[in-house]
C-alpha cells in the first residue's frame, strides 16, 4: 500500500533478515530510511537500494558509548526521525548451565541494552515533536520458552516489559510502542545468525538434542514471510491507535494464545495461597 506522506525511519541492522526486509518495504513505499549496518562494506550496498532515500550509518548497537553521537550526526544530516523501528538481534542457543555467562551478557547488550540505547537517542526529538512510533522486535520467544534458549527468551520477555512501560509513559506526547513478536519467520535467525554454546554434559542431550535438529531442519522453510510482516509494519504506522503487542504469523498466535491460557488458568489455581499472604488473608 503506497503511503500518502513520507516518512523517515530509523532501522538498526539492515544487513539481512527481517531488518532489509522493513526497509526494503518502507523504500519501495517512497519512504526515506537510515538503515544501521555493522561493516563499512555495507554502506554502499545499503544506499544503492534508492538513492537519495537509503542512508546507512555505521553503528553496532551495543558500543553503548557510540550510540547516541552517532544517531545525533544522523538526525542532524537526514531531518527527525518518525519511525524507529529496534530490530538489531541475534539468537543464542545453548542449555543454561552449558552458557557461559558471557555469552548471556552479548545477548542482552545486544537484544536489549542496545535497543534501548537507540530508543534514548531517538526519544527525546519525538517527545518535543509530540509524534513518533516506536517498534521493538521481540520475538514469540518473549511469550512462551523451549528448552535451549534461556538467554534469548529472557532478552526477549525483557523487552516486552520494557516496551509495554515505555508506552506508558510516552502515550502522553502522541509517541506509540508497539512490541512486535514474531513466529517462525524465513529469516537466518537459526542459520549463521545464531550464536551456539558448545554442549558439555551429557544429562540433557534426551532433552535437547531433538530440539536442536528440529530447529536446524526448520532454517529456511519456516511458514512467515518477511515481505509481508514488512507491509504489516507499514500499516501499523499508519495506524491511529495501534497495539502495544503484536504477534505475527499463525505460530506464534497458536502458541502465545496456549501460553496465555495456561498462566492465566494456572494463576486461578493457586489464587487461595496468592490471597494468603495478606494481613489478615
Amino acid at each position: 500500500m503506497q503511503q500518502s506522506v513520507q516518512k523517515t525511519f530509523l532501522i538498526t541492522g539492515v544487513s539481512s533478515g527481517f531488518g532489509r526486509a522493513f526497509a526494503q518495504a518502507a523504500l519501495d513505499a517512497g519512504h526515506k530510511v537510515i538503515g544501521t549496518v555493522r561493516k563499512p562494506d555495507a554502506c554502499a550496498e545499503f544506499e544503492r537500494l534508492a538513492p537519495g532515500r537509503a542512508h546507512a550509518v555505521e553503528l553496532d548497537v551495543a558500543d553503548f558509548e557510540r550510540v547516541e553521537p552517532v544517531i545525533a550526526q544522523a538526525l542532524q544530516q537526514y531531518g527527525p526521525v518518525d519511525v524507529l523501528i529496534n530490530n538489531a538481534g541475534y539468537g543464542h542457543e545453548g542449555t543454561l548451565e552449558e552458557s557461559p555467562l558471557a555469552e548471556m551478557r552479548r545477548q542482552f547488550d545486544v537484544n536489549v541494552f542496545g535497543a534501548v540505547a537507540v530508543t534514548k537517542a531517538v526519544l527525546p526529538s519525538m517527545r518535543i515533536r509530540r509524534k513518533g512510533h516506536i517498534i521493538n522486535i521481540t520475538s514469540m520467544g518473549g511469550f512462551i520458552t523451549l528448552p535451549g534458549i534461556s538467554y534469548y527468551c529472557g532478552s526477549k520477555f525483557a523487552l516486552e516489559g520494557i516496551s509495554e512501560v515505555l508506552a506508558k509513559e510516552v502515550a502522553q506526547f502522541n509517541v506509540h510502542v508497539t512490541a512486535v513478536a514474531p513466529g517462525s519467520f524465513r529469516t537466518d535467525w537459526a542459520g549463521r545468525s545464531m550464536v551456539r554454546s558448545a554442549r558439555s554434559v551429557p544429562d540433557y542431550d534426551a532433552l535437547f538434542d531433538p530440539v536442536r535438529a528440529a530447529r536446524e531442519a526448520k532454517s529456511g522453510k519456516q511458514a512467515g514471510d518477511p515481505a509481508k510482516a514488512a507491509q504489516v509494519l507499514l500499516d501499523l504506522v499508519e495506524s491511529e491507535h495501534p497495539p502495544v503487542h503484536l504477534v505475527l504469523g499463525s505460530d506464534a498466535l497458536k502458541l502465545v494464545s496456549e501460553k496465555l491460557v495456561a498462566m492465566q488458568e494456572e494463576v486461578a489455581a493457586w489464587q487461595d495461597v496468592s490471597r494468603s499472604t495478606d494481613f489478615g488473608g
